[in-house]
């Protein structure tokens, strides 16, 4: 047999595990190591001398200086990140609806273009553009408008094109 099949037998279960666990703690170190820097950077009550001053321990002494910054500071690094979490869902939010609502609103100079369109199919009489147009003129730039304008344009361009 060669070398390598008795590899598994070399290398027993329980180091298999020690390795593990070795390789899962040193990975939380960075993730532990990662989260004290942001927190740093996100802190707006830290000036810049002392956002300065607790990079430089964390990164020249990292083990102390983050088991430092997490006892010194640790209590409201919880609070800042939801905080923070709550400021970016707010401004989502706050897009969403601004970008729902322009969705929905038309100026009046693209429905005025629509109706025109339809008028030149002859999809609707010279009397139904009129009073849609005057709907359309007493809103406010579109915005707003009932559902109801709408749907007696098309009721009207039903009886416009039912009447040929």
């Amino acid at each position: 047999m060669s070398g390598q099949m008795f590899l598994a037998y070399d290398y027993p279960m329980l180091s298999i595990f020690w390795s593990m666990l070795v390789f899962f703690l040193w990975i939380m170190w960075f993730v532990l190591l990662f989260r004290v820097v942001v927190d740093v950077f996100r802190d707006d009550d830290l000036s810049g001398w002392a956002k300065a001053g607790w990079l430089v321990f964390v990164l020249l002494l990292p083990y102390l200086g983050v088991f430092v910054y997490l006892i010194a500071r640790g209590r409201n690094m919880g609070r800042r990140e939801v905080a923070q979490a709550h400021a970016q869902h707010e401004a989502f939010e706050k897009y969403v609806r601004e970008a729902a609502r322009g969705a929905d609103r038309r100026s009046s100079v693209d429905e005025l273009a629509r109706l025109s369109g339809i008028r030149a199919r002859g999809d609707i009489t010279d009397e139904e553009f009129r009073r849609a147009k005057e709907l359309v003129l007493s809103d406010s730039g579109g915005a707003g408008r009932p559902s109801g304008a709408g749907s007696s344009e098309r009721a009207g361009a039903g009886a416009g094109a039912a009447g040929r």
